[in-house]
């Protein structure tokens, strides 16, 4: 028995250093990614509303044509042939997707529920390519993932109509949101971990 109860303390611990060190080494591997992937700021997000305007709001104008009423959807793309992001949400519920590939029958029966084609999640992507840009959101105002950045994202959140005071002052709060016009306002959403606003300097010139 005394043999017992020294093994058990013994093993606790081991296995509480082995459980640190593990989460040591996955947080390490996160960051390390993070650092080596391009990152922007809110200069760059200025610059591609003011130069891809257009196609920023033809991305609005598609997705909302092609999305049904009753549906919140949430897509971000990895890249050509995946999504990272495939969220579906109505009054049954929310269905949450990851790492989706395309050519997978998970994408076939998202789509099918929103009454898509392959073909219109292709358009959709070149659409958002066109306006430099990754991810949507058709909730009020409209939501357009701008690119990733280190473990954060940047967004335009696009209204329709011109933004009330009191709006106004909800989406220039001087960290997650800047107030670029009457009907836009930056966003810059934070990752895990690192910076969770915008910069101190941040501000529209």
């Amino acid at each position: 028995m005394e043999i017992n109860k020294i093994l058990k303390w013994m093993l606790i611990p081991i296995g509480t250093g082995l459980m640190l060190f593990l989460g040591y080494y996955v947080y390490s591997i996160i960051i390390l990614f993070a650092i080596f992937e391009q990152t922007y700021d809110k200069q760059d997000l200025i610059e591609n509303y003011r130069l891809r305007k257009k196609s920023i709001y033809e991305v609005k104008r598609f997705a909302k044509s092609i999305i049904p009423k009753d549906k919140v959807i949430t897509i971000e793309f990895e890249s050509n042939s995946e999504l990272f992001i495939f969220h579906i949400s109505d009054k049954s519920g929310i269905t949450q997707n990851w790492s989706v590939d395309l050519d997978s029958k998970k994408t076939n029966s998202l789509l099918a529920k929103l009454g898509w084609t392959k073909q219109t999640i292709y358009t959709l992507k070149e659409k958002l390519d066109e306006a430099d840009c990754i991810s949507i959101k058709n909730t009020e105002p409209f939501t357009i993932g701008y690119q990733r950045s280190g473990l954060g994202i940047y967004f335009y959140n696009i209204f329709d109509k011109p933004m009330s005071e009191d709006q106004k002052k909800e989406y220039n709060d001087g960290c997650t949101h800047i107030l670029y016009n009457d009907f836009v306002a930056l966003e810059y959403g934070g990752g895990a971990v690192g910076p969770q606003c915008f910069g101190i300097n941040d501000k529209i010139e």
